[in-house]
């Protein structure tokens, strides 16, 4: 339950910077989404069937799996915060530029039509650490979570 109550919260907040805060996301940041959106439920699922008395291998299975996720997703938000700092450069499909301009008349019309948000651009930092890097430090948390309760579920009794 730990592991869906902090990433409930996380994507909570993640809206609500978004929905309340008009702070848009980028295409990376609506990646770093998906881990939660696949940790939330199965941690949820992974408590019920551990309150059904399901078998260890089952439940030490699942933690790994959210354990795999979140690590992955910790790597995905290092990536991007490295991008924001200007470490590295970021994917051309939110941190680059236009290479072909076409004629100005073409050029206005998807410059109207563009909403995007550039994944190098921080909106919002909170002690030095952009929402990218919220991101790497929860789903390290997650991670350590999920692996601290299958090696528990995994020891003798």
């Amino acid at each position: 339950m730990t592991i869906a109550t902090i990433g409930a919260a996380t994507i909570a907040g993640a809206w609500f910077f978004e929905l309340v805060l008009d702070i848009k996301p980028c295409p990376l940041c609506l990646e770093q989404r998906y881990a939660y959106y696949l940790a939330i439920p199965l941690a949820l699922l992974l408590a019920f069937a551990a309150a059904r008395k399901a078998p260890r291998g089952v439940l030490i299975g699942g933690l790994l799996v959210i354990a795999l996720a979140m690590a992955i997703n910790a790597g995905l938000g290092a990536y991007h915060a490295g991008i924001e700092w200007g470490w590295w450069p970021g994917p051309a499909s939110c941190s680059g530029t236009a290479v072909d301009f076409g004629s100005a008349a073409s050029l206005l019309d998807r410059l109207d039509a563009e909403k995007g948000v550039r994944c190098d651009a921080v909106q919002w930092r909170f002690l030095g650490l952009s929402l990218a890097g919220y991101n790497v430090l929860i789903s390290l948390a997650m991670t350590l979570i999920g692996l601290w309760g299958a090696r528990r579920l995994a020891a003798p009794r």
